[in-house]
């Protein structure tokens, strides 16, 4: 391993995912250098998180973080690398690193991509809706990314692998929490015949604010955002405006106006942030407008 890359790999396990501030440094100056300064001092004491992030230093050698990764059969990627999704790039936080297991031969299919988002407590039709719409996305050859959540998520991907098309899953723990539980049948479907994706390193819990972390790279790896069903207040609608803030297409799919799982799309189609779409064919038009 060269330097530069063992010290990414632990600057990934020690800042928390989603840090502009820390994103930003290491693209500028490298990862060799601002483990230098992190562990010279060079950042003020007073800097928020910084005491954390010199604790966690400390916590594992690099070996151990190596064999941490290789003993959840998956693969420390980070720019530059031949696995890296280029389109992270977007984002005005991207990832310092990620953790990838599955399929790593299909991860080039990844850049032609939807993202479909939900609630965790669709409706029948919601269900039907997203699994549906999930299988001709790849009869058209795209991959189908989500986050493994109960509900609109779990009905994405299973479409998907029904349809024998590539899903990815984006965690909000490691590799080894993948969350929820009752999905643990689905998670390991996915890695089998596709691929899971990870800002954390392997034994890092989900806990509430990773979810959000995670809905941007849900967002930013996607060529598009469809919001199936979502009530009006919901994580779904965080993910799509992360999508329209890298000028990615969000759509949203209309339902009955008596549902309140159907109140956030409504809402986004109202306040003219995604286009109401009833087919998939409209999708592709939104997002590959040349074919």
């Amino acid at each position: 391993m060269s330097e530069d890359e063992i010290a990414r790999l632990r600057l990934f396990a020690a800042i928390e995912g989603g840090s502009e501030f820390w994103s930003h440094e290491i693209a500028n100056n490298g990862a060799l250098k601002v483990l230098a300064a992190i562990e010279g001092g060079f950042y003020p004491n007073n800097k928020p998180g910084i005491d954390s992030i010199k604790k966690r230093l400390k916590e594992k050698s690099s070996d151990e973080l190596f064999e941490e990764i290789e003993r959840s059969k998956s693969v420390f990627v980070f720019p530059g690398q031949q696995y890296w999704p280029s389109q992270l790039e977007d984002l005005k936080n991207p990832p310092i690193g990620l953790i990838m297991a599955g399929v790593m031969d299909l991860s080039d299919q990844m850049s032609f991509s939807i993202a479909i988002v939900g609630t965790r407590n669709p409706t029948n039709y919601g269900v039907r809706v997203a699994s549906d719409f999930a299988a001709g996305i790849c009869d058209y050859g795209w991959s189908v990314i989500s986050g493994g959540a109960l509900g609109i998520d779990s009905a994405a991907h299973r479409g998907a692998l029904a349809a024998e098309g590539l899903t990815i899953g984006i965690l909000a723990g490691g590799i080894n929490k993948p969350y929820p539980l009752a999905n643990h049948g689905l998670f390991e479907e996915i890695r089998e015949k596709g691929i899971l994706i990870s800002e954390f390193m392997p034994e890092v819990k989900p806990i509430p604010h990773r979810f959000l972390i995670r809905n941007r790279l849900i967002a930013a790896l996607s060529k598009g955002t469809l919001v199936v069903e979502a009530a009006f207040r919901s994580g779904s609608l965080r993910t799509a405006r992360d999508a329209s803030e890298i000028f990615r297409p969000v759509m949203a799919i209309p339902g009955p106006i008596s549902v309140p799982t159907s109140e956030g799309c409504h809402r986004l189609i109202s306040e003219r942030c995604a286009e109401l779409v009833s087919s998939v064919s409209e999708i592709m038009e939104l997002v590959n407008p040349l074919t």
